[in-house]
Formats: structure tokens, C-alpha cells, sequence
């Protein structure tokens, strides 16, 4: 029951998340800062469908405590993909904030945003990670979402700052702390017990949500404002 359940949530997810971006850049066309916020949403996709296809594999054929070797590894590279696209996600949702806003940027935050970017990634890129065998190491599981966390919070703090009056956009700074609230067990504590895994529905539930708030304010702008 829970391989259905579980599954046919990741699908709905996967589906109406890229239907919507898609909708996002299709709709672009006056306000074409919405393409970028598009192009994030597609990354998001992308990258969790290299982690969530094995992890349903492993949860119809009963491997998911203990995964055969070469499941395990696509269970791996899964989640080193997804820790990258969700990064990319992050930099293209922080330029996306300026480019809709009209805000003037500040450089020096630019440059944090940059260098968080290539720490998360070359975090991501060391073997010690465990992903060839989708092993679990506390201490590297640490170092490379400490960059990613800072991004998060620069990210959040200028949803705040930038969006409060953009009605449902005004949301995406909750949106973003929430999903950030249930990855992070995740990251720590699914190692010692599987179930912990599902913190990872309410945290795409967030980003579902986003999307259609996006598109939402999208279709409300008027069509000659840019």
C-alpha cells in the first residue's frame, strides 16, 4: 500500500509541476523574467526525477532498506543530481526575485550566492559522499548542505524582503523555510529509519505549491506590464 501511495503522490508531483512550468513559460511572453522562474521549476523536476524513479523501484520490489548494488547506485546518482538541480533552482529563483522586482542587486550578496553555488557542487563531488553505493556518511551529508542551507536562507530572506506585497508570492518565504524544515530530517535521520523518507511528500507538497502560485500571479499581471 504504501509503494501505491507513496508513487502515485511522486507522480502527481512530477506531472503537474512540469505542466505548470511549462504553462509558466508558454504565458511568458509579456513577462518574460517568468521564463527564468520556469526554467527553475523544470530543474526541480528534472533532478527529482533521477530520485524519485529508483526510489519507487526500490519501493515495489521491497529493496528500499537494503537495495541491490546496482539500485542502489541509481539511488545514489539520483541524489546527487537532485542536490545539484536543487541548487541551480535556488540561483535561478534568486535571480528571478531581481528581475521581476526591478530591485537593484547587490553585488557583494551576488558573489555569496556564486560561492555558496560551486561549494555546494564541489561538496556534492566527492566520493566520500557514498553516492556510487548510496552509503551514508553524517559528516559529508553535513559540509555539503551547509552551503546549501546559507543559500537557502539568502534566498528566503529576500522572498521576504522583495515579494511581501506580491500577493501569493508574498508566500514563497514560508514556503521555502517549510521545505527546508522537512529536508533537512531527511538528510540526517533517513539513513537510521527509511520512514523518515516520507518528510519528503510535505517538502514537495511546498514546491507544488509554489508553482501554482507562480502561474497564478503570472496570469494576473496585466498584459502590457513587464
Amino acid at each position: 500500500m504504501r509503494a501505491y501511495m507513496e508513487t502515485g503522490f511522486y507522480l502527481i508531483y512530477l506531472v503537474s509541476t512540469l505542466v505548470f512550468s511549462i504553462l509558466i513559460i508558454l504565458h511568458s511572453k509579456k513577462h518574460k523574467n517568468f521564463i527564468v522562474l520556469g526554467i527553475a521549476f523544470l530543474f526541480l523536476v528534472f533532478g527529482d526525477l533521477f530520485h524519485l524513479v529508483p526510489r519507487a523501484i526500490s519501493l515495489f520490489t521491497g529493496e528500499l532498506e537494503h537495495p541491490s548494488a546496482d539500485l542502489a547506485r541509481d539511488l545514489g546518482t539520483g541524489k546527487l543530481v537532485t542536490s545539484v538541480t536543487m541548487s541551480i533552482f535556488y540561483v535561478l529563483l534568486y535571480w528571478f526575485i531581481y528581475l521581476f522586482t526591478g530591485k537593484k542587486r547587490n553585488y557583494l550578496v551576488d558573489l555569496a550566492v556564486l560561492g555558496l553555488f560551486i561549494a555546494r557542487v564541489v561538496l556534492c563531488a566527492f566520493p566520500q559522499n557514498g553516492w556510487a553505493d548510496n552509503s551514508y556518511n553524517f559528516t559529508w551529508a553535513f559540509l555539503r548542505n551547509l552551503p546549501f542551507v546559507a543559500l537557502g536562507i539568502i534566498v528566503i530572506i529576500l522572498c521576504l524582503e522583495k515579494l511581501k506585497n506580491r500577493k501569493l508570492m508574498s508566500y514563497f518565504w514560508l514556503l521555502i523555510s517549510l521545505s527546508f524544515a522537512f529536508y533537512l530530517p531527511v538528510v540526517f535521520f533517513a539513513n537510521a529509519n527509511s520512514w523518515v523518507g516520507m518528510f519528503m511528500l510535505p517538502k514537495t507538497i511546498c514546491y507544488m505549491i509554489m508553482v501554482i502560485f507562480a502561474y497564478v500571479e503570472l496570469r494576473r499581471l496585466p498584459k502590457g506590464e513587464e
